[in-house]
């Protein structure tokens, strides 16, 4: 009998992609100036209204319109050039960035002129996250390692949650809110390059005759009769709806249970995204085969384990521990 070879793929092996290797560079740049944005709008929101309801309602100015419009940039991701989809994106995010950036360098503006700003953000991430997380398709050129690259994916995302919040805290505390937003606002240049140098294979024009809403109401059947990925879809909505707002409150705990600075609130933020690169890159280094049911259901009781421990702690190292578990 002819022995059937196999395959070893290791932790990086995505990378022999010209076109991912230029997008994984590009967007790791873009995501640590995205993460410190994102980190300074949580925290001048609690410095002007040292309020926690307008701390919930700055993430909620930002997510839920990425929640709205997310069924429309599926389809969009669906009908049109991803590749120039992306690129549109990324350019009115950076446009996004440079206004914010001129507000708070006014000095004059008010919190609900930020949360403004965060719903565009929010509605430009419904049809950049769609549009990016497809793309990677057609950036890998051997299919083989697309699971290897989606795992790497996650790493970067989760590498720049590590420096991100590290740096905007240092930042804010040393040279002020207006420098984060506007190392954002540059560090788009960064994405759109990589973007830009990028050669991708033609697409083929597709001609669909459904409307868009028929479109979305195909996807919700689609997901009804898969029973695996609605188990997902389902667990991730609940822990989205019911757990991961905890980021909420990481400011009121940095300023008021710690009484620390913006570079504590830095700190603890970073340190969910360490706990959060070493899951990927864990991930990223599987082999195929393993019962990855059996991961995610261990992973979410650590997850929920290190919340609940964080929530009693007042001594800041001991809760600093916790983080890293959750993350």
């Amino acid at each position: 009998m002819k022995k059937i070879k196999t395959v070893k793929i290791t932790t990086f092996d995505a990378f022999k992609s010209r076109n991912y290797r230029l997008y994984f560079a590009g967007q790791s740049v873009s995501l640590i100036g995205t993460w410190m944005q994102k980190t300074a709008v949580s925290w001048v929101v609690y410095s002007l209204t040292h309020s926690k309801f307008m701390l919930g309602l700055s993430l909620f100015a930002s997510m839920f319109p990425s929640f709205v419009f997310s069924f429309i940039g599926g389809v969009v991701s669906d009908r049109y050039n991803r590749y120039r989809v992306l690129l549109a994106t990324q350019i009115a995010s950076m446009l996004q960035a440079v206004f914010l950036t001129l507000l708070v360098l006014s000095k004059h503006y008010t919190v609900w002129e930020i949360l403004a700003l965060s719903s565009i953000l929010g509605v430009i991430n419904a049809f950049d996250v769609p549009a990016r997380q497809s793309l990677v398709n057609e950036m890998v050129d051997d299919k083989k390692y697309l699971p290897n690259a989606l795992a790497l994916n996650s790493s970067m995302v989760n590498l720049s949650r590590l420096i991100g919040p590290a740096i905007a805290g240092l930042i804010l505390e040393k040279f002020g809110d207006v420098f984060c937003f506007g190392l954002n606002a540059l560090s788009f240049v960064a994405v759109i390059a990589s973007i830009l140098m990028m050669r991708l294979p033609s697409l083929q024009k597709t001609h669909d005759e459904k409307n868009i809403l028929q479109d979305i109401k195909d996807g919700w059947n689609y997901l009804k009769q898969t029973k695996s990925i609605r188990f997902i879809i389902i667990m991730l909505a609940l822990v989205s709806l019911f757990v991961l707002p905890f980021s909420t409150l990481i400011p009121v705990y940095a300023k008021d249970i710690f009484k620390g600075s913006a570079s504590t609130f830095g700190i603890i933020d970073s340190m969910i995204g360490l706990g959060a690169f070493g899951g990927a890159i864990f991930l990223a280094s599987l082999k195929s085969g393993k019962n990855l049911r059996k991961i995610l259901a261990v992973n979410t009781i650590l997850f929920g384990a290190g919340l609940v421990l964080f929530s009693y702690m007042h001594f800041y190292p001991a809760a600093l521990f916790c983080w890293p578990v959750s993350g």
